[in-house]
């Protein structure tokens, strides 16, 4: 047991009992001193600090049993706790030094209330100014962990001396509490600076380090003020090894929020990065390399981070190894060429005893080897495979994928690596990294394909995982039929159907059926195995085995023709869940059957979100069944008479505020599109208890919006007080047209008085306005957000004719990420497969989108962006869509945004 815990010389306590022993087979086994320690048993004990006469040794032991169980998890209730913690105040009579260390610790642990507080806060204050250094610095962490804002006050003065005391604990422990307490009261806090950047000048390592973390976190929201203590410090006055890197993490925050960058491309502060990968300290020359490595810099300001990376790799420290290896490893995924100057020293890693730094250093060179090596790295790769963590499995495994698409020739040795791979043991993030790598290989490489498939089908034979078998058959389903020889693989589907579990066997019937449609010369051995499947003992495959036979078999019609049906049961479902559940609830039977192409598709949250006044609560009500939004909205503007002929809704927007918060009036708006209308709806809501508006209405400035022409409006005739009320204004517009413009609003009323007493109103009113907020129709509101499954296959199966290619010059943005977020915004549509997550330092991105234009015609669009020059990005926009007129419409709304 760590004699920082007993305190002083004392020895185990009495119930450690041997850390080893023997069983009557001469087996060595380990188990805890605290072994069979109970809570109930250990509260008995600690009575004993109530005894007039403590024994110093057994109330250490008896706290030592308290705080083991603590950190095992054992809840105290209220009473236990409050009775621990005032027999542990008595323990302060006690002068001896291990045992008040422990009283510091337990007294942090219970985290006692603030009228327990109290009762300890003398104690605490009297050794806050002990001569003791040990005591003042240990009752400063406590106080400060277990007092509140009102108390701080009183000790402010106490804590803001301990900062500047001459004993490094003492003042570190202060600037530690510092840290803790800004979090819950920054304004205290920040009444510390002088003290604090004293501290920073301190000679201390560990004084200079906490003082410089607790300056920045009193300056983090004022971007000139970091500016400035960096630019302070960076010239030579830190000299902590800790706090050298604590600046380096500033510095390259602050160049990273800084747009002061000159046309050579040199920033602010960067002589100071390049500078510290000088400095002695290895740790300091670590950081300055990996902060340069994380920038936006020319090769040449990588150049220098490089090659003391590179110096690291034969060091003999494997933390300095492993370091620069993993650093590196990062720099390789978007700088390849920086990194290969480097492969002969990550070759002689590849040996390293550390598993960890050889996994590491054979995946950098895969990132950046050349094609005639990619088959002895993986005769390397492959014999250690089986010494490594899952984690850095995933990692091979990614890195094999990246290289395999750079060099496609290789695929047949990295396809088998993968197969090999899967039959090894592993856990389910490590088998779906090898599935999802060889899915992707499959889809990029066409070569790849049916060796793919082949192996994808032997895993499946013995695959553990539901949702990777799931997964499997799915894929097999849309590529199988599309191969040389599509009779190969029934033979391992149908094993699934015999084999599995009912969720796989579900999946295979399915893929059977796909097999069946896409090829007809297989569907009279699918028709037989179909038929077998009616006997299954699962419902699900019963009646996925009826539907397909059926239909395939021409008993039901669904659409109307083959493709239409084949289209329904095999193509993407790109219809949400969630708003198919909520029109299938809302549905009413009827001799008209339901028709699912009514169903949105438009990936989007909850309508109707009005504005409450503040502190008030809607009353309580019945949940209703949940509708989707368009469904909602279309109900209610069809139970108006003025609209009700405008159609079908195409689309609600989400609500747009025309009112700041906390104002008189709260206002937002909804647009709601149609073919050739458009209808506002403003959700109003009165604020003001004493008022009572009638004659409610808007006035529409619509004269910078030149398609648009107003043709009817629906005022609201009363808004009392609290209340949500809907006014609607409509125009008219050409006919599947993405008519944009600007629209200016004022909401004009008649204002009455109101007795809050009675509730009455007056009878005479005044005429008063309130000038609104501005909203815009733009080309998104023309767009459904609408996701495709397989984006690959949604694509392929578009006309190629109705293609469109162009591209643009995005001008200077932030980064990368920025310019995807800004396409996407100016088209409205859904990014498909993550795509929209860019990955961090990438220099160029593809970005797939999938919607439905106004008139129901569907959208696929591809998205190449690249940097061209510094943070110039360039965009390449290829769009597919059903109608090639609405391809050239998404060029000219690019071009125009």
């Amino acid at each position: 047991m760590p004699r920082s815990l007993v305190g002083g010389d004392l020895a185990v306590p009495e119930m450690a009992q041997p850390y080893m022993k023997k069983d009557d087979d001469d087996e060595e086994v380990e188990y805890s001193p605290f072994f069979g320690i109970e809570k109930g048993a250990v509260l008995q004990e600690a009575r004993a600090f109530h005894d007039p006469q403590l024994d110093v040794r057994r109330c250490s032991q008896v706290i030592t049993k308290l705080l083991y169980l603590l950190n095992q998890g054992e809840t105290f209730t209220k009473v236990e706790a409050t009775e621990v913690f005032f027999a542990v105040t008595k323990l302060f009579q006690s002068s001896d030094a291990g045992l008040r260390r422990l009283v510091y610790l337990m007294i942090k642990e219970l985290s006692p209330s603030s009228d327990e507080v109290i009762i300890v806060t003398s104690s605490l204050m009297k050794d806050m100014n002990s001569k003791t250094d040990m005591y003042r610095a240990n009752a400063i962490r406590v106080l400060c962990r277990i007092i509140d804002g009102t108390l701080l006050t009183q000790i402010e003065r106490y804590l803001k001396q301990a900062i500047v005391d001459k004993n490094p604990v003492v003042a570190s422990a202060a600037l530690v509490s510092g840290i803790h307490l800004a979090q819950a009261n920054p304004e205290i806090v920040k009444r510390w600076s002088n003290e604090v950047q004293e501290a920073v000048q301190s000679r201390a390592p560990l004084v200079q380090f906490h003082g410089l973390a607790l300056l920045h976190q009193i300056r983090q929201n004022d971007r000139l003020a970091i500016s400035k203590l960096v630019s302070s410090l960076t010239r030579g006055s830190v000299r902590s090894p800790l706090a050298q890197c604590l600046l380096i993490r500033y510095t390259s925050q602050v160049m990273r929020e800084s747009s002061m960058n000159t046309q050579n491309g040199d920033r602010p502060f960067f002589d100071f990065l390049e500078s510290s990968l000088r400095q002695k300290p290895e740790m300091v020359q670590l950081e300055a390399a990996r902060k340069i490595t994380e920038m936006d810099v020319t090769s040449r300001e990588l150049a220098p981070a490089i090659t003391l990376l590179q110096s690291f790799l034969t060091s003999h420290k494997p933390v300095l190894r492993f370091a620069a290896v993993r650093t590196l490893n990062k720099v390789a995924v978007t700088r390849p060429l920086a990194v290969t100057n480097c492969n002969v020293d990550l070759e002689s890693l590849m040996l390293d005893t550390n598993r960890s730094i050889a996994t590491l250093a054979i995946t950098t060179l895969l990132k950046t080897g050349n094609e005639s090596s990619v088959d002895r790295l993986m005769k390397q790769i492959t014999s250690f495979m089986s010494d490594i963590a899952d984690e850095f499995k995933i990692v091979v495994v990614e890195a094999i994928r990246s290289l395999c698409l750079k060099f496609p020739l290789k695929y047949r040795s990295m396809l088998n690596f993968l197969s090999n791979s899967l039959r090894e043991e592993g856990g389910f993030e490590y088998k779906k990294a090898i599935v999802d790598s060889i899915i992707t290989l499959i889809s990029e490489i066409p070569d790849a394909k049916e060796i793919g498939l082949l192996h994808l089908c032997e895993f499946i034979e013995d695959c553990e995982f539901t949702y990777l078998s799931s997964q499997i058959l799915h894929f097999l389903g849309n590529e199988g039929p599309r191969t040389s020889d599509p009779s190969r693989y029934i033979r391992y589907i149908y094993n699934r159907v015999i084999l599995e579990n009912a969720t796989v066997r579900a999946s295979a019937v399915s893929t059977l059926a796909k097999f069946g449609a896409l090829v007809d010369t297989l569907k009279p051995r699918i028709f037989v195995l179909l038929r077998r499947c009616l006997f299954d003992t699962e419902d699900e495959v019963r009646d996925r085995a009826t539907l397909y036979l059926q239909t395939l078999g021409g008993e039901v019609s669904i659409g109307n023709n083959e493709k239409d049906a084949n289209d329904f049961l095999f193509g993407s479902f790109d219809v949400p869940l969630a708003n198919l559940e909520a029109s299938l609830r809302t549905y009413e039977p009827s001799e008209k059957p339901f028709d699912i192409s009514s169903v949105s598709r438009e990936v989007r949250s909850l309508p109707l979100q009005e504005k409450k006044a503040p502190g008030k609560k809607a009353p309580a009500a019945a949940a209703p069944a949940p509708v989707s939004a368009v469904d909602a909205y279309h109900k209610m503007l069809s139970s108006i008479p003025e609209f009700s002929g405008f159609g079908k809704l195409f689309k609600s927007s989400e609500p747009v505020e025309l009112t700041e918060a906390e104002t008189e009036y709260a206002v937002n708006v909804v647009k709601h599109i149609y073919d050739s209308y458009v209808v506002v709806q403003y959700n109003c809501t009165n604020t003001i208890e004493e008022q009572l508006l009638e004659d409610v209405t808007v006035c529409v400035d619509a004269s910078d919006a030149e398609e648009f022409s107003e043709i009817c409006s629906k005022p609201l005739a009363s808004l009392p007080y609290n209340s949500a009320g809907q006014i609607f204004v409509a125009f008219e517009k050409p006919e599947r047209v993405p008519a944009i413009g600007k629209f200016l609003n004022l909401l004009k009323f008649t204002v009455k008085e109101v007795d809050t007493s009675t509730g009455e109103a007056d009878e005479d009113g005044v005429e008063d306005e309130y000038q609104l907020e501005d909203f815009e129709i733009v080309a998104a509101d023309y767009m459904l957000r609408v996701a495709v499954s397989n984006f690959r296959n949604a694509w392929e199966n578009m006309d190629p004719e109705s293609e469109r290619v162009d591209e643009y010059g995005l001008g200077v943005r932030e980064s990368l990420a920025e310019a995807v977020g800004a396409v996407i915004n100016i088209l409205g549509m859904q990014p498909c497969e993550g795509t929209e997550v860019v990955p961090r330092n990438a220099r160029s991105h593809t970005c797939l989108l999938s919607g439905v234009f106004i008139g129901d015609v569907k959208v696929l669009v591809r998205l190449s962006f690249g940097l061209s020059g510094p943070n110039e990005v360039a965009m390449k926009l290829a769009v597919r869509s059903d109608d090639p007129e609405v391809s050239d419409k998404i060029h000219e709304i690019v071009a125009s945004g």
